[in-house]
């Protein structure tokens, strides 16, 4: 006989009776979906630990949270972080060197890798940390490029005691180049390695995609660089509490040298090589 009042509304799943299940996607690279709040439609091109990356066909990156709001082929989808998979063949380290497993712990060589400051050195820590404890290398932070002068005087460059230092604004006419110079001519010169990049501050270094931008914004001259980069991103920049945490909001999109910019690559391979040379 028919129950002409249904079931009981206090059995187990009575909410959920006649909702429609939403499918869970993947959101694996390159899939192509919309955002429904904003009817952004874009490729996949990153997913971090809560947030996913889409490029529109006019290149323009957004982030958006994962989750519910999506829609794929016109239905609604739920975006997840895709799976984790078994490297191929053997696995690199973040800078793209093949990585060296069980390798014995190395007595750091007597050169040095020196950098301007602290953002410096975590950015190199990052890429570059697991091939330069391989090869025994430490890099110290110099808290400004007019200290170099004489921390090499103390530090007394030589054979077998290389130092390269990865110089902020290294151009033609700027102080960093006049050091740099200076440098070059001292007695110990030939035993130190200068070499720097174009931008402003090592922030530059990240490819402004990464943050959802076209470009670095241009700051004037009048106004301190990072505290302006973060007044035009809209960050918080009162303190240097504000101008770390902007720094470490930068740094979490960085994950492999594919982040950065090639002219920064490039600089710091070559100081690499140059204090490892036997």
């Amino acid at each position: 006989m028919d129950d002409r009042y249904g079931q009981d509304v206090l059995s187990p799943g009575w909410r959920n009776q006649g909702m429609k299940k939403i499918p869970t996607r993947e959101a694996t690279r390159d899939l192509v979906v919309e955002e429904v709040a904003t009817g952004f439609c874009g490729a996949v091109i990153r997913v971090e630990k809560n947030t996913v990356t889409l490029e529109d066909r006019h290149g323009k990156p957004r982030l958006f949270p994962l989750g519910s709001g999506f829609l794929l082929d016109g239905q609604p989808v739920v975006l997840v972080k895709p799976r984790a998979t078994a490297p191929a063949g053997r696995a690199r380290t973040a800078s793209g060197s093949l990585a060296v497993t069980d390798a014995p712990a190395r007595v750091a060589r007597a050169s040095r890798i020196f950098v301007e400051g602290r953002h410096d050195a975590e950015l190199v820590e990052k890429v570059w940390g697991a091939d330069l404890r391989i090869e025994g290398v430490v890099v110290e932070y110099l808290e400004g490029i007019d200290n170099l002068v004489d921390l090499l005087a103390a530090f007394r460059p030589g054979p077998g005691r290389r130092v390269g230092v990865l110089v902020d604004h290294l151009v033609p006419g700027s102080k960093e180049s006049r050091i740099a110079d200076a440098v070059g001519k001292a007695p110990h010169g030939r035993h130190v390695l200068v070499a720097g990049h174009p931008y402003v501050d090592i922030w530059q270094s990240v490819k402004p995609d990464r943050l959802g931008l076209t470009a670095w914004p241009e700051i004037p001259r009048s106004l301190e660089w990072k505290h302006g980069i973060c007044e035009a991103l809209g960050w918080p920049h009162e303190d240097q509490a504000d101008i770390a945490r902007a720094w470490q909001r930068i740094l979490g999109q960085v994950r492999t040298f594919a982040d950065l910019e090639p002219a920064l690559l490039g600089r710091v391979e070559h100081l690499i090589d140059f204090v490892t040379a036997e």
